[in-house]
């Protein structure tokens, strides 16, 4: 475990370069190995290599594996049987991901529910409705732990008595928002789950949540938006699920309310428009 977290700590490369070096050498731990005279000759560009043998991402590892058995966080990695199999078919997949909670939802039936960290009362009531019914015929629901519609799609599946995943753009030592530590203990209790490509330690940085949102689509079968302002970072994650070959489904919205313009633009552009959760039930 201590080199997968030590090839995740490292800043400067990503995962195609992971990926390169795992092809090359078969296991974090030859990477570890490596001087830096080696990786040259097997083409790793010399900022990368500094990187790799910087020494300030070896130190402390032990403290990060005794943290992350205490808290029950494991690491799946993209060599894994049981790495998300939906997530393998998209660009940039993430090699590491590290997970609290129940692994084996990972790969079943799921719908990604984003939309506005502001939203109505009319979008926190047909969130929770959808992901209530959709809950209720086993169909998995993820997003991104956030404030607004993220949330109520959280608990409208805990209301159901489902599975939810929620992913963050954080290390999993950490909630973001704090104030949804409870809805997070929750969902693990209710055995689902919480994942982040992020190592434990890594802060909930603006440039983490566009990426993230790229395995909030890949997860899934489908994206649901229920509200959202125009250019929003639900759109990112819209943008992610056609590029995936993902159905986008949008709720139409009052045109005069700013939290639906983006939703019912979706729809003129040809987003599969529903209004009960059946609609999106007969896709499956």
């Amino acid at each position: 475990m201590e080199y997968w977290v030590w090839l995740s700590r490292i800043e400067k490369i990503n995962n195609k370069t992971i990926e390169k070096l795992l092809s090359i050498y078969k296991t974090p731990k030859e990477i570890w190995k490596q001087t830096s005279k080696g990786l040259l000759n097997n083409g790793v560009e010399i900022n990368q290599v500094q990187e790799i043998v910087n020494p300030k991402y070896r130190q402390n590892l032990e403290s990060y594996v005794k943290y992350m058995k205490n808290h029950k966080i494991e690491i799946i990695t993209r060599y894994d049987k049981d790495y998300p199999e939906k997530l393998k078919q998209i660009y940039d997949p993430p090699q590491i991901l590290y997970l609290q909670g129940n692994r084996e939802i990972l790969n079943q039936n799921s719908i990604a529910i984003v939309g506005a960290r502001i939203c109505s009362n009319y979008g926190k009531t047909i969130t929770e409705k959808f992901a209530y019914e959709l809950a209720k015929k086993n169909i998995v629901i993820i997003s991104g732990l956030a404030r607004g519609i993220d949330s109520y799609a959280h608990k409208g599946t805990l209301q159901a008595k489902g599975k939810t995943i929620g992913v963050l753009g954080c290390g999993l030592d950490r909630t973001y928002p704090v104030e949804n530590q409870n809805l997070a203990t929750e969902i693990l209790l209710n055995k689902g789950a919480i994942i982040s490509e992020y190592v434990i330690g890594t802060k909930p940085m603006a440039i983490n949540f566009p990426r993230r949102n790229r395995i909030i689509s890949g997860l899934s079968d489908g994206v649901l938006v229920v509200e959202a302002k125009q250019r929003s970072g639900s759109f990112i994650t819209v943008d992610f699920a056609l590029e995936q070959g993902k159905e986008v489904y949008a709720v139409p919205g009052n045109i005069n309310s700013i939290t639906s313009e983006g939703t019912n633009e979706l729809i003129k552009q040809g987003a599969k428009i529903v209004t009960k959760a059946q609609d999106i039930i007969e896709d499956f």
